[in-house]
């Protein structure tokens, strides 16, 4: 089974960046291209390896973006289009967020056979 909300990652070590936030009630649309966006330009960077990403009907949602280094996190946090839309965030789109970044040491899953 593909389940494509699970994003394929390589054998760790790596890092995870885990985005935890509330939304505001402005701006939906406009926060949701924005978020296409920064997914589609995320997976452009160097050292990017993948994402997972839910938002709650409370507003509450959680990406985790996964990354092959440090540098690799950094360069990303420092790219300037990322930067804008960051901002524009913290303005109109986030009532509160927080950031953690992780080193993956180690990683397993588990998959029903016969899930369909």
């Amino acid at each position: 089974m593909n389940d494509e909300a699970l994003a394929p990652l390589p054998q760790p070590p790596y890092y995870a960046v885990v985005f935890s936030s509330r939304r505001t009630a402005v701006g939906d649309a406009e926060y949701g291209e924005a978020a296409e966006r920064m997914a589609a330009l995320a997976q452009q960077q160097p050292g990017f390896l993948g994402i997972e990403s839910v938002r709650g009907a409370d507003g509450f949602g959680i990406t985790v973006s996964y990354w092959e280094s440090e540098e690799a996190v950094r360069a990303w946090r420092r790219h300037a289009e990322h930067t804008l839309i960051r901002e524009r965030g913290r303005s109109e789109w986030y009532e509160r967020y927080a950031l953690r970044v992780a080193r993956v040491e180690r990683a397993y899953g588990w998959e029903a056979a016969d899930a369909p």
